[in-house]
């Protein structure tokens, strides 16, 4: 399997939420194979799962502020305040 390159923050933030769920589950599918690999002793560079892994935590965190964004956005312009934290909490 050819070594992918590493997606930079900059460039995800860049994409769309669609985009970034395509990312997400292209990733997931190289952990998944990288993971495979190890099992049956044919991985070479152990350094990628580190690498993977930690690009999907990127993705997910982008994924995530990108939501509140849109959530919060959507709460001013109907003239309510975010919701922080659950209706629990309070």
């Amino acid at each position: 399997m050819a070594k992918a390159a590493q997606h930079k923050a900059g460039d995800v933030r860049a994409k769309t939420p669609d985009e970034i769920g395509t990312l997400l589950l292209d990733l997931r599918k190289e952990q998944f194979n990288l993971r495979f690999q190890r099992a049956t002793g044919q991985q070479e560079g152990t350094g990628r799962m580190r690498e993977v892994r930690r690009e999907i935590a990127r993705a997910k965190t982008i994924l995530a502020e990108k939501q509140r964004a849109v959530a919060a956005e959507r709460a001013k312009t109907n003239g309510a305040e975010p919701q922080r934290g659950s209706a629990m909490a309070k």
